[in-house]
C-alpha cells in the first residue's frame, strides 16, 4: 500500500524522487508495527502501548499525517496531498489488521476506547510474529498476501509512461 501511494504521491517526478517518496511512504505504512518494540520492554500484547494498540488508531494516524503536513511545508511540497496519503498510509495499517483471522484485533478507536477491533470480513491470515515468520505458516502469510495485494504492487512497479518532454 505505501509504495503505490508514493508513486501517487511523487507523481510524474524524476526516479530518485519517486524512489525516496515511495520508500517514506512504506515506511509510513509499517510505522504503526513499530509497537513490537513492547515486547521487549515486557508491555503485555493487550496493554494500550502493547501490539495492536494505540499506534494502530485511527487517531494515531491523523497525527502522524499532521506532523508530516509540516515536514511537507518545509520541503515545499504540497501539503494537503502529501498529508491525506500519509493518513491513507498510516491508517490502512490498522485498518488492514483488523481483517486478519487472528490475534487481538486492532484499537482503530483509541484514545475513545481502548476495545480491540475486528473487521466482520477477516481474509487475511494472521502473521507469526519473529522468527516464527520462518515457518511454513508464514510461507503461507506472504504467498496469500502477494495475492491480496498484487493489484497495489503492480500499481507501484508498473512502469511510468514518460512525460512528452522527457529523452
Amino acid at each position: 500500500m505505501g509504495m503505490a501511494l508514493g508513486r501517487h504521491e511523487a507523481g510524474p517526478a524524476s526516479r530518485g524522487r519517486l524512489a525516496a517518496s515511495m520508500a517514506l511512504f512504506s515506511a509510513l505504512a509499517l510505522l504503526p508495527d513499530a509497537d513490537v518494540i513492547a515486547f521487549k520492554l515486557r508491555i503485555p500484547y493487550e496493554a494500550t502501548w502493547g501490539h495492536r494498540g494505540a499506534s494502530h488508531s485511527l487517531v494515531f494516524a491523523a497525527l502522524v499525517a499532521l506532523a508530516i503536513v509540516g515536514v511537507a511545508r518545509l520541503l515545499r511540497l504540497p501539503p494537503g496531498r502529501t498529508g491525506l496519503l500519509a493518513l491513507l498510509a498510516v491508517a490502512s495499517h490498522g485498518l488492514l489488521d483488523s481483517l486478519t483471522d487472528g490475534g487481538l484485533g486492532a484499537a482503530l478507536l483509541w484514545p475513545f476506547s481502548n476495545e480491540r477491533l475486528f473487521a466482520p470480513w477477516r481474509p487475511l491470515p494472521v502473521a507469526p510474529i519473529g522468527t516464527r515468520m520462518f515457518s511454513g505458516r508464514g510461507l503461507y502469510v506472504v504467498v496469500v498476501e502477494f495475492f491480496a495485494f498484487l493489484p497495489f504492487w503492480a500499481f507501484a512497479l508498473w512502469p511510468r509512461r514518460r512525460a512528452a518532454s522527457e529523452p
